[in-house]
Formats: structure tokens, sequence, C-alpha cells
């Protein structure tokens, strides 16, 4: 039970650093430009700074993990990449937006 409850208070620890905002698109126009937010639902995941990381539609199954890891890499600045992977991200000539679709099954 120790272990438990030491699971717990990271857990609280964790949510006290988490801010939810809901934002509407047709009042909050300006704030979801800024983001870069033209569809809806769409949740906007930064931590220090804005990392461009939205999920569009609702994260289910698979892609909730995945929207977890984003908060954890948004939450330190630092995603867990090889040394091999960051030298190839710092060679490209211009950014590059990725866009990953998926349907529910």
């Amino acid at each position: 039970m120790p272990a438990e409850r030491a699971a717990r208070a990271r857990g609280r620890r964790a949510l006290d650093q988490i801010t939810v905002e809901a934002l509407n698109l047709a009042i909050d126009r300006e704030r979801a430009e800024a983001y870069g937010v033209d569809q809806v639902p769409a949740i906007v995941v930064e931590g220090s700074r804005d990392y461009g990381i939205r999920f569009y539609g609702v994260p289910l199954g698979y892609e909730f993990s995945n929207l977890i890891d984003s908060i954890i890499v948004a939450s330190t600045g630092e995603p867990a990449l090889t040394e091999d992977t960051l030298a190839s991200l710092r060679a490209l000539a211009a950014d590059v937006e990725i866009k990953v679709f998926s349907t529910p099954t």
C-alpha cells in the first residue's frame, strides 16, 4: 500500500501542474487562430512554450497514451529521442508538419 499512496501523491502533484481551458471556436476565434486551431474538437498541448502539438477529434484507445506522452514531453521540454534522431532532425532544411490520421476500430 505505501507504493500505491506514493503513486497517488505523485499523480495529485502532476494534476496541480496541468491546466485545462475550454474555448469556443466561434467566440474565442482570435485565440483559436493564435493556436492554429480551425477544427473541433481540438486539444492543444503546450508546456513552457507552444510546441505545436495538436490533437483533433477525441484521443481514444492508443491515441490516449499518445496524449499522455505529449503532456509529459511538453512539461519537461525534453523529448525522449536518441542522439541519431536529434541529429537527423537538426539536418532538416525546413520545418515539417506531421499529421497522423486514425479511425476508431
